[in-house]
């Protein structure tokens, strides 16, 4: 990555913090089934450095428990989704999610936005 778009990218993450703290329980509950079902899969990477090294401390206790560490990992990792998904480009050094687990994910945030469910 040449650093175009980084801006925009580090932007869209910054914002969707905001996005974070309006969703509804069920909401955030949804999009923390997603990650727990993509750590039991194993699956790789992240969308995001935020993401990433909170992702490789966790443990499944931090999961079952529902820990501070699992529930900021949760949070970056919907932010890192949404500034992959808004940001204006597809292909950046940070992100190394599996194809599957980002389909997954963009899925999900479809099924959100179309439904207007997420409250900008």
């Amino acid at each position: 990555m040449d650093g175009r778009g980084e801006f925009e990218r580090i932007l869209v993450h910054e914002l969707f913090h905001f996005v974070w703290v309006r969703l509804s329980n069920q909401k955030r509950t949804d999009w923390e089934m997603i990650l727990a079902g993509e750590l039991r899969s194993r699956s790789k990477g992240e969308l995001g450095w935020s993401a990433e090294w909170r992702k490789a401390k966790i443990k499944a206790s931090d999961v079952r428990q529902r820990t501070t560490a699992w529930r900021r990992y949760v949070c970056e990792s919907f932010c890192d989704t949404a500034a992959w998904l808004y940001c204006g480009f597809a292909k950046h050094d940070e992100f190394t999610l599996a194809s599957a687990a980002r389909k997954a994910r963009k899925v999900w945030f479809a099924g959100q936005a179309g439904e207007a469910h997420i409250k900008v």
